[in-house]
């Protein structure tokens, strides 16, 4: 156990490191939500013809947008995956001491370290453009907490599509195959009543809508009614992602 959490820690720091050296990645990544929260958002407020409650429609997107724009980098990591698996760092980590479950989850854990910093500067470009957050630092601390938990488990998935796909050429279609639908079958941009049935039954078994549900009451609305049932799906994603992609590591390395 002790060994795990050394190694999981180990693959914290790894990314840390890699972000000191090149932030690049993160600004650039920031130009699509900006743009999403301060033009996309003031204009469909103004229009007003998506019911938000007494929240302010650019408010109500941005968790969403939060969302979006981290769980697009995790589901990408498995990109890192295939470049390590081509330059051999990944069965280098297969003769360390580390089960491969450790290094599974902790791959995909250090995609949150990366969300989190993501998300770090998204929240101030929404205060620019005037959403108000709920004042109150325990729940923001918590939102971050359900953006790494949540990272983990689409980094995970990234990993398991990565031990299909062999080239970046092909996990790159595919990667932009799935965050896309994920998006816009959840309630990042609107409320999920408003889509037709098939969509809604989606929306429900879609783990993207539980996080932005999860982080728009943290940050937004400030009612955490189903705060705990969010937390668990989010558990339960990362439990069958992670066995899944832990299942199917040595088939990634081959």
């Amino acid at each position: 156990m002790a060994s795990a959490v050394r190694a999981l820690l180990a693959m914290l720091e790894l990314e840390l490191r890699r972000l000191r050296h090149d932030r690049m990645e993160l600004y650039s990544r920031a130009v699509q939500p900006l743009l999403w929260i301060g033009v996309f958002g003031p204009i469909m407020g103004a229009i007003r013809a998506i019911p938000t409650g007494n929240v302010p429609y650019t408010s109500f997107i941005t968790p969403g947008v939060l969302i979006q724009s981290t769980t697009f980098v995790s589901i990408f990591y498995g990109l890192i995956i295939v470049w390590e698996r081509e330059s051999g760092i990944l069965k280098k980590l297969l003769v360390t001491p580390a089960s491969r479950y450790a290094i599974v989850i902790g791959r995909a854990m250090a995609s949150g370290v990366r969300a989190i910093f993501q998300a770090l500067i998204i929240v101030p470009i929404a205060l620019l453009v005037g959403v108000r957050f709920v004042p109150n630092v325990g729940y923001f601390a918590l939102a971050l907490v359900a953006i790494f938990l949540a990272s983990g488990g689409f980094a995970a998935l990234s990993m398991l599509i990565a031990s299909f796909l062999k080239t970046r050429e092909r996990f790159m279609g595919i990667g932009q195959a799935i965050t896309f639908p994920l998006f816009f079958a959840s309630n990042a941009l609107y409320p999920v009543q408003m889509m037709p049935a098939v969509l809604q039954a989606f929306a429900r078994v879609n783990p993207m809508s539980y996080v932005v549900d999860a982080v728009r009451a943290l940050l937004i609305t400030g009612d955490l009614q189903n705060l705990g049932l969010d937390i668990l799906a989010i558990l339960a994603f990362n439990l069958v992602m992670f066995s899944l992609a832990s299942a199917n590591f040595r088939r990634i390395i081959e």
